[in-house]
């Protein structure tokens, strides 16, 4: 840790020592004075409780000109930071960007900021909505700003701030890079306001946007506003009520500390007897029971299966919470089924957490949002009667199955203290403003679309985040609930103070390339994607092993002055010996495991290998080397030397596929594009005879009309696109047909969800099967090119709800739509908006369309309004 971040990380840790003298004394005068009169202090002033250390600290950095990073735990109150810089630049008359990583925490900043300072001064983008778009305050999502920095907008004309909110999610895989995209393309005379949550290397990160922005502070706060207590809930067996124990021991003044509680440990032992004798019981009985085939049933008698704890009822878990004063709180289920059962199990158990007055309330502000917003039909068809009913009664599930007007139904009553139970999927633990006074995670383990993996300790410390309301409780309580493999020790490994370090998902994409190269040279492009926060993290990994290649150059060294020979060039001579064993060994092994079309192509390469072998034995035996007395002596140093002189090789190979890592990539994309026809090499003709440059030096490239085109749509299959509207593909297509194919360009099933449609509107034959088997053809085409240039496949093409997207288009009910088919209400909205963006897009980039394919951009418009209709089209901001 530097000098400076040391003094940042100390700052305002407590009280400074009085000062003595007249002088000190005057100073600290001075200090306070000019404090007041700062417009963080005026800004102070204007809030109805007094500002933390942290975001004092942060405040004054910002007002003095710096980039600010703030890493502190949920609900610490890093927002006001970013409240702060909205003033700021307020009182500066320069504009402000709100960024948010979904379009729901959008809206939510967004009606914060029109309550301050009124819906004329604020604005709102996100990929379906546009309000206000020239105000001097505008929320938006990552992606927005990132597309209005490769397109040079006017709108960034006065930009000076930019709020990252949630700036952590850089690491997610699938649009996190677009974070770095946005901190290394902003212009010079923006700040930025990054605010994260508390990542154990976010030293390493805050150097990084040192190296890119200049002058960063990096405010850490650890301290939680309101404590929390670790907790397990167990139960005995469903007659008995469920214990809700310590995961920590208690001190002499009641507070938890860092030790496990035994008597967790030993009621759960406890438990684990009472399940053995539970099964021991059991298997006689099952042993004496016989199938039709006169067998004992194997799968009943258990086996050698560990005997497993009574697993506590979600129901009984929520009813044991509310008779300890608990609620309101957030269940976590990694599940959205389980989030709906668990309403249902609740329901079903009699259970009523509300008053009468509270249910009329609830039933009132209910019917107050759904006034207006959907038709009777599409209510019915997502089954708003049962959802309603659940509030009334205190429950609610929260998940990304549901539409986002019933999401927001269940965050407004949640806020109101109406709702006392939300079952809620993780996508809950990002930002939205729900605390609560408990959160129950119902299992250590989620699963990640491929298997069940163990949570971290950084998903764990977002989850639990949430418990405790600022202002409201003294204490957050965070309840894990007893399940099968439970052990204390993960519990409290997942809530120690080291969460997770924040690593880059960074990696040059094709719509990346030609935005780089529509604006900057080749080289000067390469050298940008060396400023990404992954070759950052690449080279710090590389510096290790240049320090491990200069300590065995040292070794190599002493080897060769050990084996030292007069007769000759002992160092040759092992070089020839190791080029020897590659071929006896490596090169006919390979050999041996090559497909050849013909024997005799294979006999001829095994006499080729025979021949090389055979001049190296040669060059062996007649080096002058072997005349020394010494030879075995030296052969004694020089297999020393071949080992670590094979080590150098290695470690040089490590070390040189990570620097310049992400340029490198860059350059296979370029090859590919050049290729497909989207660039084309603009270097001397001296250069061009030279053949290409790997590292990129000396050569050029300009985007062609199709590269402008590729340039302006933005998806994970973006060249895909491009090549089905630059070949045709599109073109026979209605507007309903074209938005049906393109819905397989944005469509990801989920776990056990089937890839084809139930029918091809039009027969199997007919124009919108033609297309999507012609999508299909040109994804995996391009994906060849991806795999032989070392590159990560590209999506599939996925038609499943090609039928499903062309009923809708073509102006059906949602309730018929969704008959038959597996897709929940909150899927189908979602996929319909991402495939209202593609058409937009195609709609928006017809300058570069061509005159060949010149109506596609109208049919691509009309398609995305007969999409963008009824629940589609609730944006949730009115």
């Amino acid at each position: 840790m530097t000098s400076a971040q040391h003094s940042t990380r100390t700052a305002r840790h407590g009280g400074s020592q009085a000062a003595s003298s007249p002088a000190a004394r005057y100073a600290s005068f001075r200090k306070r004075q000019k404090q007041r009169s700062s417009i963080a202090a005026r800004f102070a002033a204007t809030l109805p409780f007094e500002l933390d250390d942290f975001q004092i600290q942060a405040d004054e950095a910002l007002e003095a000109g710096k980039n600010v990073l703030v890493a502190a735990p949920t609900g610490a109150g890093k927002t006001v930071v970013a409240d702060f810089a909205v003033f700021l630049a307020q009182e500066h008359n320069v504009k402000a960007f709100y960024t948010t990583p979904i379009k729901a925490l959008s809206n939510q900043k967004y009606h914060d900021l029109v309550d301050v300072y009124g819906s004329d001064r604020v604005g709102l983008l996100t990929g379906d909505t546009s309000i206000n778009s020239e105000a001097d305050i505008v929320v938006m999502t990552t992606e927005v700003l990132r597309n209005m920095l490769y397109e040079h907008s006017t709108t960034l004309d006065a930009l000076h701030y930019v709020i990252l909110d949630e700036v952590h999610y850089l690491a997610d895989r699938f649009r996190g890079p677009v974070w770095e995209e946005v901190i290394i393309h902003l212009p010079e005379r923006v700040r930025i306001v990054a605010l994260s949550a508390t990542v154990s290397n976010v030293e390493d990160f805050s150097q990084w946007i040192s190296s890119v922005r200049g002058e960063t502070e990096l405010v850490v706060s650890e301290r939680r506003p309101v404590p929390l207590e670790q907790h397990v809930i167990v139960q005995k067996d469903d007659h008995t009520e469920p214990e809700i124990i310590d995961l920590y021991r208690r001190d002499g003044a009641g507070a938890q500390t860092t030790k496990l509680n035994a008597g967790l440990a030993d009621r759960l032992e406890q438990f684990d007897r009472i399940a053995e004798r539970r099964q021991g019981a059991e298997r006689p009985r099952r042993h004496g029971r016989k199938s039709a085939r006169g067998q004992g049933d194997a799968r009943s008698s258990g086996g050698n299966r560990k005997p497993e704890r009574h697993v506590p009822r979600r129901w009984a878990v929520v009813d044991e919470l509310n008779y300890l004063d608990m609620l309101p709180g957030i269940y976590f289920i990694f599940s959205r089924n389980g989030c709906d059962q668990a309403v249902e199990q609740c329901i079903n158990a009699g259970l009523e957490l509300t008053t009468e007055d509270e249910m009329r309330r609830i039933r009132s502000i209910v019917d107050e949002m759904v006034a207006g917003q959907l038709s009777q039909t599409d209510l019915k068809a997502l089954g708003f009667s049962r959802f309603r009913f659940a509030l009334e009664e205190g429950f609610a599930s929260h998940h990304a199955g549901m539409i986002a007007l019933f999401r927001q139904i269940v965050e407004r009553l949640f806020e109101e203290g109406l709702v006392k139970m939300v079952f809620a999927t993780e996508t809950l633990a990002l930002g939205i403003n729900m605390p609560a006074r408990c959160v129950v995670v119902e299992k250590l383990e989620k699963f990640n679309g491929t298997g069940h993996v163990a949570l971290t300790p950084g998903e764990f410390t977002q989850l639990t985040g949430r418990a405790g309301r600022r202002g409201i409780d003294t204490i957050g309580h965070a309840i894990v609930v007893d399940h099968h493999g439970f052990v204390p020790a993960t519990a409290a490994a997942l809530s120690s103070k080291r969460v997770y370090p924040l690593h880059s998902s960074f990696k040059a994409t094709f719509n990346m390339a030609v935005n780089l190269l529509n604006s900057s040279d080749y080289e000067t492009s390469r050298i940008t994607l060396d400023h990404s926060f992954a070759q950052w993290e690449a080279n710090a990994s590389a510096w290790q092993l240049e320090s491990q290649m200069n300590t065995l150059r040292q070794a190599l060294d002493g080897y060769e002055q050990a084996f030292r020979c007069d007769h000759g060039d002992f160092r040759q001579f092992m070089e020839l010996r190791m080029r020897l064993s590659d071929l006896e060994k490596g090169e006919r092994n390979e050999l041996k495991h090559t497909a050849f079309r013909t024997d005799a192509e294979r006999s001829a390469a095994f006499r080729d290998l025979d021949r090389r072998i055979g001049e190296l034995r040669k060059e062996d035996q007649q080096h002058p080397c072997r005349t020394c007395p010494d030879l075995q002596q030296h052969l004694k140093w020089g297999h020393r030397w071949v080992r670590e002189m094979r080590e150098m090789q290695r470690t040089r190979e490590r070390y040189e596929s990570r620097t310049g890592s992400v340029a490198r990539q860059f350059d296979r994309i370029c090859g590919i594009l050049e290729e497909l026809g989207y660039l084309e090499e603009t270097n001397s003709a001296a250069t061009r005879q030279s053949g290409p440059h790997a590292d990129g030096k000396d050569r050029d490239l300009t985007l062609t009309a199709s590269g402008q085109l590729l340039r302006h749509l933005y998806s994970e299959l973006d060249v895909v696109l491009a090549q089905a509207i630059l070949t045709g593909a599109l073109d026979l297509l209605p507007p309903a047909g074209l938005a049906a194919v393109l819905s397989s360009m944005i469509y990801e099933a989920r776990r056990g969800a089937g890839g084809e449609p139930r029918y091809y509107p039009g027969s199997v034959h007919g124009p919108i099967a033609v297309a999507a088997q012609e999508l299909k053809a040109i994804r995996n085409q391009v994906d060849m090119l991806c795999e032989d240039a070392g590159l990560d496949p590209l999506p599939d093409i996925n038609p499943g709800i090609l039928d499903i997207m062309y009923e809708w288009a073509d102006g059906q009910d949602l309730a018929d739509v969704l008959r038959g088919s597996d897709l929940t209400g909150g899927d189908f909205v979602r996929n319909a908006k991402r495939l209202v963006d593609v058409l937009r897009q195609i709609a928006a980039a017809e300058p570069y369309i061509g005159d060949d394919h010149a109506d596609l951009a109208r049919r691509a418009r009309l398609a995305a309004d007969m999409v963008n209709r009824g629940v589609v089209a609730y944006s949730g901001v009115d």
